[in-house]
């Protein structure tokens, strides 16, 4: 079972999950692969890069990082992630 963070929301899964399947993604494509909507997802790909799951590639782009992976797979306790400054 995944451990997620305090600061997690049920959402973050899935735009992991989108973003592990179809590789760098926005917002926008998150919402029209069945994520968030756009603003929303926008908001928490800033939360999920600040705590290292997700890398902005380039402006509006999301990657998934190697901890991004680790926690999908079960192998990282997300609640043990510090924001990055």
């Amino acid at each position: 079972m995944r451990q997620s963070a305090d600061w997690m929301v049920p959402s973050d899964d899935r735009i992991l999950e989108l973003i592990r399947e179809y590789g760098n993604l926005t917002p926008i494509a998150i919402e029209a692969k069945g994520g968030p909507v756009r603003q929303y997802a926008s908001e928490r790909c800033g939360v999920l890069a600040r705590h290292g799951l997700l890398k902005q590639v380039h402006r509006g782009l999301y990657g998934l990082t190697d901890d991004g992976r680790a926690y999908l797979d079960e192998d990282l306790d997300a609640s043990d992630l510090e924001p990055i400054e």
